[in-house]
């Protein structure tokens, strides 16, 4: 392959045509188009496809997209890792993924462990859909997936289930709001203001399922994918919502609300996902182990911990 046609192709796919990239590149349109044809015909099939007086990518040409982004930044991070060899020695790279429903405090907090290892390493994040990021997983684009689920039945990727934990939920409100939660936890949810995790989240299905068992029918405000917009909007009163009790403190602190109530019932559970039975990569075995016996500890085990 002709990389140096695939770097046209990057050119003129990121700027949505043969023009900008050739002002970008200082080429003639009619060199990069005849570079972008040769590209075509090794590879056997259409790159673009017409669309009005402009350029829209085929599937192929989707495909080809995200292969180009990964050769050529994997061929910068070579450039550097080369220039800062000298002076920073060899550096390790921690890809990981984190499913989209995973509160954004506690994938920090599962994450950072990997930032405090002895040997420098750089810690590439990712955030989409679970499905998405096991894909990703399966090429290799991805060291670690953390997510508020297994591997979901069906789903024919090879990976393994590494479980980090789980905890109970808390729920939070407001100043403004603590005045209209009448009566003790958890009758006070009755007609109350609710801000419900989404429905196809784990978290949520057991929200829903909990709320039915005790016969509580809040009034739903809304519903949200992203649990940090959740606290936004419960921090300016919108609603109730929902935290993992261990953060109960942090949340509290951070958002400026007041917990109601906890429920063990409602369980958050956390798991690594990786192409590893074993875990070997240092970034996820120092993950896993701060998981269990610092986060996810049982609190008798957190307390011995802090105090010694």
């Amino acid at each position: 392959m002709n990389y140096k046609h695939l770097h046209y192709f990057l050119h003129v796919a990121k700027l949505g045509g043969v023009l900008r990239a050739s002002e970008r590149l200082h080429l003639s349109p009619q060199t990069i188009s005849g570079q972008i044809q040769l590209l075509e015909e090794g590879l056997g099939a259409p790159l673009f496809a017409k669309s009005g007086r402009g350029l829209v990518l085929t599937d192929v040409g989707r495909t080809v997209l995200g292969y180009a982004e990964d050769i050529f930044s994997i061929g910068a991070e070579l450039e550097e890792a080369v220039r800062d060899y000298p002076r920073k020695g060899k550096r390790l790279e921690f890809r990981v993924g984190v499913a989209d429903a995973v509160p954004k405090t506690i994938a920090c907090r599962l994450i950072e462990p990997a930032s405090q290892l002895p040997e420098p390493v750089r810690i590439i994040c990712r955030e989409w859909k679970l499905d998405t990021l096991l894909g990703e997983l399966a090429l290799h684009r991805l060291d670690l997936v953390i997510a508020d689920a297994p591997i979901p039945p069906g789903l024919s990727v090879r990976a393994f289930n590494h479980r980090l934990g789980s905890c109970g939920v808390s729920f939070f409100a407001a100043p403004s709001l603590l005045a209209l939660c009448k009566g003790r936890f958890p009758a006070c949810l009755d007609g109350a203001p609710l801000l419900m995790p989404a429905e196809e989240s784990a978290v949520g299905q057991r929200l829903r399922a909990w709320l039915q068992a005790h016969a509580l029918h809040p009034r739903v405000v809304a519903e949200c994918d992203d649990s940090a917009l959740a606290k936004e909007f419960g921090r300016r009163g919108m609603g109730i919502f929902v935290g993992p009790t261990v953060l109960e403190r942090d949340i509290e602190k951070q958002y400026g609300v007041r917990a109601l109530g906890a429920t063990p019932e409602v369980v958050e559970e956390f798991f690594a996902i990786s192409i590893e039975r074993r875990l070997t990569h240092p970034c996820v075995t120092a993950i896993t182990e701060s998981a269990r016996n610092e986060l996810f500890a049982p609190p008798v085990r957190r307390r011995a911990r802090r105090v010694a």
